[in-house]
This record gives structure tokens, C-alpha cells and sequence, in this order.
């Protein structure tokens, strides 16, 4: 039985244990949650039967957002996604981009939230999706939450 938090080289396993399900994969830092990411996640699982969360590590999330970040370190983000009745499993990998993770998981849908458009996504995932068939899809954004605009408030009082 797996775990909610499954190592990155078992996440072919994921696929195997559920291979009559619809997998739903989304990926992203998830630094400090909120509104956004919960309404964003509840969307994504309403998409299939099982939610997969790709969790950036913390030095991928510092290539990616520079320095002093994440605010959080991976095993309490992946703790607290986990810990999230949308979310069935969370993968935490190590590379800036989920292109790996997504040819391990094949996932049938991959979601991402309305501030990216498909032509926006990376060539590299998207060539990953492609070749396992998944499906892209883009669910709505809840305006005005990010965790950049909450670590700027924080810093700004």
C-alpha cells in the first residue's frame, strides 16, 4: 500500500495501482498555501478519480524563485498537501521541471491554474504529456492569491 508521500522512483507504482483510474497530475512549489491553491487542487481532483502532486524540491523551488525561497521546507510542504482531502499522493522531485515525473506517472489529465495558458507550459513537459497521452487542462484562477503577493504583504507591515 502506498503512502500519501511516495518517493519519485516509485511513482511508476502509482500509475500500476491505479491503471483502471483516471489520474490527475499537478505540479508546482505550493510554498505557502492558500485560497488559490485549495480551490485550484478541489478542481483538479473533480477532473479524474485520483490527484497526483508533483512538489518542487527545495533547491528547484530556489532556481525558480529565487533566493529566500521556498519559506518552507519540502518535507513540511509535502506534509501539508498531503494532508489535504483533494490530494491522494504527492511526489517530491528535484529537477525544475516535471517532465521525468510525468513519463513515470502517466497521468491521463494534467492541470494547471488560469495564470499559465498550454502555450505558456514548458516544451519539455509538454512533450512529456504528449507521449503519454495525457490530456492539458486549465482551471480557473482565483484572483489576487499567489504566495509572492503574500510574502510581499508579510514583508510590507
Amino acid at each position: 500500500m502506498l503512502g500519501k508521500i511516495v518517493p519519485e522512483a516509485e511513482a511508476a507504482i502509482i500509475r500500476k495501482s491505479y491503471a483502471q483510474q483516471r489520474v490527475v497530475f499537478t505540479n508546482g512549489c505550493f510554498d505557502i498555501l492558500h485560497i488559490g491553491h485549495i480551490r485550484y487542487l478541489t478542481a483538479a481532483k473533480q477532473l479524474g478519480d485520483m490527484l497526483v502532486v508533483g512538489l518542487n524540491g527545495d533547491d528547484s523551488v530556489r532556481q525558480l524563485k529565487g533566493p529566500g525561497r521556498p519559506i518552507n521546507s519540502e518535507a513540511d510542504r509535502a506534509e501539508i498537501l498531503a494532508a489535504l482531502a483533494a490530494v491522494d499522493h504527492v511526489v517530491i522531485f528535484q529537477e525544475m521541471r516535471a517532465s521525468r515525473l510525468i513519463t513515470l506517472l502517466r497521468p491521463d489529465f494534467y492541470v494547471k491554474g488560469g495564470d499559465y495558458s498550454i502555450d505558456g507550459l514548458d516544451r519539455s513537459e509538454v512533450d512529456a504529456l504528449r507521449s503519454v497521452g495525457a490530456e492539458i487542462m486549465i482551471v480557473l484562477l482565483v484572483p489576487g492569491r499567489s504566495t509572492t503577493r503574500l510574502i510581499e504583504a508579510i514583508q510590507n507591515t
